[in-house]
């Protein structure tokens, strides 16, 4: 465990760099870039734990063996603590390590993780103080699972994890086998489950059991089934839990499963009690600090019950509070936003307002109006993040929608008016609050480079830098994004995100590249497009407004007026556009060209071609693709046995004879997602009309082609899909070339 001493100057540096012989950006420097991952602070805020790692941390996966329950792939890093004030910086293992789940015990002296040995999860756990990782002993044959992850007990004596025994890892593996190896496989439509979704059922559960942290000895809590929210209250009493029952197989979201939340007295043995029994329809409960009462809501109105000192009927905290006049009651609908620290008051909103009431339903107030329906287009958004623990103020993170001015801001409840704590033009993001202490940590970005972490304290007038993960970007050629507004065809406002060629001269135009997917705000680091930027392109990831039932037509409304705005703008050369986009961005792309032959180029990077084949693809993630069709992503809106058309519409394949844009399609053979032989119809669609297209198939690869694949396959995408644009935007001079 090696100890380093990181002494990083407090001050803002990204305005300040002084930039000497910088050197183009190339694609190793994209697989060099570190991130600190899987960050949580200790209850004091003394300590951030997370796990350092840069781009090489992707390769390794076996896409082959997705739901394979016998296949362990946690990514690896380099697990530390930084001290939050000092900066002082610790090595948890002194080296790279595959550990996951980093959890704080209660007294904030010792992180529990899960870490890969082999093909098995052990648990281990580090020692602040003695600087020191210890494996606990445990006694029992059976196998550790993450998927419950790691429940410190409030007396740091025990912990509750998942665990599964042999006969469930039998039996995992026989479904497993069964239909991968077969070697008859049989698809019965009148079983409750389709295949997969059977086998994702059983991934999906454990038996909930307490390891004691000093003996090793195991006690089952709950038996085998699919938990979540597994949390103590603060007193270490109770233990509640949320239960999913699976009945079968849904093609919507929510029907066929059953719901109930439940806890434990743990000073009565073998006492499950349900505060919600097994009904069809889910219900969320929002919980105190002390984790003894929960709320929840009921047709617009605030329940509220205890576990301490249960209720026979839960009370009412809201109903014909919120106005005299019986029809405008009516309209009000509240949502639950928080406990306060204290548990007695409860933080609401409606549809025009945030609320506070008190906990035994005296004392609704309105605190702050929100502005009208009209105006909240072009209002700043505010989201909530923190109540103070003097509960006088409510901590909201905050970014404005016409130019990036975004950070944090207090709402003082008693005046009833927002404070400024700290925005600007940069980009902050994982807000993390130390439970008993002012501190607070948060990554912070100028929007163009990887971010770093900082930590403050709730007055936001000390800004401590923690880490320098990547110190050499001052030796790179960088973009500079900026925030552009356009009009679609239909005169809707959208934003996009433009990126800036390196040596960027205003008297010249440039060739453009947009990165497709659906709506872009906010700017942050960027590897494909800072790469392009070094190409001397303009990098553009231009947002759409997606209508149900029409998002082909969406993308080529939108997406047109971006481009014309920089043609008009003299920005870029009309002649040299290229697209592409991965997964929906590559349906996205390969549906556009056949509507359009504005681009010299395009790029599909395990997007599918076929939305009616789709249907039937990605076997692995069960109905998904049904979904994604009907009600999700794809926004079809509605059966393709219903709605044929709008399916042939976005499929585009069935327009191939129409693409005058040479294509490029990049597939894994291992994508459990998009299946290459998806996008493969394309390719022979287009061979077959004689259009210029070419499949790269790459055989390691996974969702994202080469780029999830083994190092060289990365290196091999981003060298053709450089090359494919080089050589469209610039034909003449290839065929100078070949003169010469």
């Amino acid at each position: 465990m090696k100890k380093i001493k990181l002494l990083i100057p407090t001050f803002f540096l990204f305005s300040t760099l002084v930039f000497a012989q910088q050197t183009e950006f190339t694609v190793e420097d994209i697989l060099r870039v570190k991130s600190l991952n899987s960050q949580t602070l200790s209850p004091d805020g003394i300590w951030l734990a997370g796990i350092i790692s840069d781009g090489k941390a992707r390769f390794g996966t076996d896409h082959f063996r997705f739901r394979d329950p016998s296949y362990l792939n946690v990514r690896p890093g380099i697990p530390v603590l930084i001290n939050t004030e000092s900066g002082e910086q610790v090595e948890i293992f002194g080296a790279q390590a595959r550990i996951m789940d980093l959890t704080w015990s209660e007294d904030g002296g010792t992180l529990f993780f899960f870490e890969q040995k082999d093909e098995e999860l052990v648990l281990g756990s580090y020692n602040v103080k003695k600087n020191k990782v210890d494996y606990p002993k445990i006694n029992n044959s059976d196998r550790i699972t993450d998927v419950f992850g790691i429940t410190p007990s409030p007396n740091g004596e025990s912990i509750i994890v998942g665990m599964r025994e042999e006969d469930w890892f039998d039996k995992a593996m026989e479904e497993y086998k069964e239909a991968t190896e077969g070697p008859i496989v049989v698809y019965d439509g009148s079983a409750d489950f389709l295949k997969w979704d059977q086998i994702g059922v059983t991934a999906s559960q454990a038996s909930l059991v307490s390891i004691d942290l000093k003996s090793g000895r195991i006690s089952e809590l709950l038996p085998v089934s699919s938990y979540s929210g597994i949390q103590f209250s603060e007193n270490g009493q109770f233990l509640r839990f949320n239960e999913t029952i699976r009945n079968k197989t849904s093609y919507s979201r929510n029907d066929e499963s059953e719901y109930q939340v439940g806890y434990l007295d743990l000073e009565t043995p073998d006492s499950v009690k349900y505060i919600y029994e097994r009904n069809e329809k889910r219900r969320n409960y929002d919980w105190d600090d002390q984790g003894l009462r929960y709320a929840w809501l009921d047709s617009g109105n605030v329940l509220i019950n205890s576990l301490e000192s249960p209720l026979e009927e839960p009370l009412n905290l809201t109903k014909g509070k919120a106005f005299e006049d019986e029809e405008k009651e009516k309209e009000v609908k509240f949502s639950i936003t928080s406990f306060s620290p204290s548990g007695n008051q409860l933080l609401l909103s409606s549809e025009n307002a945030w609320w506070t009431i008190d906990s035994n339903g005296d004392n609704l107030t309105q605190i702050y109006e929100l502005p009208k329906k009209e105006e909240r287009d072009k209002a700043p958004s505010r989201n909530y993040i923190k109540w103070s623990e003097d509960e006088n103020f409510i901590y909201v993170s905050y970014s404005e929608k016409d130019q990036w001015n975004r950070g944090i801001q207090r709402f003082n409840i008693l005046e009833g008016d927002f404070e400024d704590l700290m925005t600007s033009s940069d980009l902050y993001s994982n807000w993390s609050f130390a439970d008993e202490s002012d501190r607070v940590v948060y990554s912070l970005s100028d929007g163009d480079r990887p971010d770093d972490v900082y930590s403050s304290t709730l007055a936001f007038d000390n800004q401590n830098r923690l880490t320098d993960l990547n110190p050499w970007v001052s030796e790179k050629k960088w973009t500079k994004s900026e925030l552009i507004t356009y009009r679609d065809v239909d005169g809707e406002e959208l934003k996009g995100i433009l990126y800036y060629p390196v040596d960027y001269d205003p008297e010249k135009k440039y060739p453009l590249v947009l990165e497709v997917y659906e709506t872009f705000f906010n700017n942050g680091y960027r590897s494909s497009m800072n790469l392009i930027a070094n190409q001397g392109y303009f990098g553009l990831r231009p947002s759409v407004d997606l209508e149900e039932g029409y998002p082909g037509e969406a993308w080529m409304k939108g997406v047109a007026g971006a481009i014309n705005k920089l043609v008009e703008e003299g920005k870029v050369d009309n002649d040299k556009v290229g697209i592409h986009g991965t997964s929906y961005g590559g349906y996205a792309t390969s549906l556009l060209i056949t509507q359009t032959d504005r681009f010299a180029a395009a790029i599909n990077i395990s997007g599918k071609v076929n939305i009616i084949s789709f249907l039937g693809d990605s076997p692995k993630i069960g109905t998904r693709n049904y979904a994604a069709a009907e009600v999700g992503q794809d926004r079809i809106g509605g059966q393709f046995w219903d709605e044929p058309l709008k399916y042939f519409q976005t499929t585009a394949v069935l327009y191939a004879d129409r693409i005058k844009t040479p294509h490029l399609l990049l597939t894994g053979e291992g994508d459990w997602n998009v299946p290459g032989t998806n996008t493969r119809e394309l390719y022979y669609a287009m061979r077959r009309l004689g259009k210029d297209v070419t499949w790269v198939n790459y055989m390691r690869g996974g969702h994202g082609a080469g780029w999830a694949s083994v190092e060289s396959d990365y290196y091999d995408q981003w060298e053709r899909m450089l090359t494919f644009y080089e050589k469209y935007f610039f034909p003449e001079e290839k065929d100078e070339s070949k003169e010469d």
